[in-house]
């Protein structure tokens, strides 16, 4: 499969099995974060799910997604390696953590953290990972403002950013996926503004 065609699927998967939950979601004061997985061998939706935080404050739209998989029957549940992990929105610590627990060696994501900060006012991924992880250098006491967040290709896992993937294409096939990627931006930007409408009475710990 070239890559234009499964960044069309996952662009599917969002708009048609993640989307449809997260707009429900919203509306009881969850966030916009969703997740999906995959068959490899056709890309087929094992699981689609959103983020359910109202419920249990963990369950990220990945957590959550995790969760439910691993609730399928064994019969009826895919081995992690025969597996693609879609997100949303780039997985946060958290949902890193459990990403690699769980066995997937690979996730994609659509929206980047900085989409995340800056587009939907959840600034909690960056700052995080930031406060937590983001040891200083010993010598001066500061961390490099160009430090990456976490390590996109290792032993466990590799990230693919699905926005990276588009601008790699051909004109042609860019510039359609570029129309469909604004179009979904909208859409979420809808989401967005359902959930910071009432966010302050989700009784989330990070609203």
């Amino acid at each position: 499969m070239t890559t234009a065609a499964l960044v069309d699927r996952l662009l599917d998967v969002i708009e048609r099995d993640i989307a449809p939950l997260t707009r429900q979601a919203v509306t009881h004061g969850n966030k916009l974060f969703g997740a999906a997985i995959l068959r490899k061998s056709d890309l087929s939706v094992v699981i689609a799910e959103t983020n359910n935080e109202i419920e249990n404050p963990l369950w990220h739209g990945e957590m959550h997604a995790i969760k439910r998989f691993f609730e399928l029957p064994e019969d009826q549940r895919p081995d992690v390696k025969d597996c693609i992990f879609l997100a949303t929105h780039e997985p946060c610590s958290l949902c890193l953590s459990g990403i690699t627990w769980s066995g997937f060696d690979n996730f994609y994501y659509l929206f980047s953290y900085q989409d995340t900060r800056d587009s939907f006012a959840i600034p909690h991924d960056i700052a995080i990972l930031k406060a937590v992880y983001a040891v200083p250098e010993p010598e001066t006491g500061t961390v490099s403002p160009d430090r990456p967040l976490y390590n996109r290709a290792n032993h466990y896992w590799t990230s693919h950013s699905i926005a990276q993937l588009i601008a790699g294409l051909d004109r042609d096939h860019r510039e359609a996926l570029v129309g469909r990627f604004d179009d979904i931006s909208a859409l979420y930007g809808e989401l967005s503004a359902i959930y910071q409408k009432d966010k302050g009475a989700s009784g989330i710990p990070l609203a």
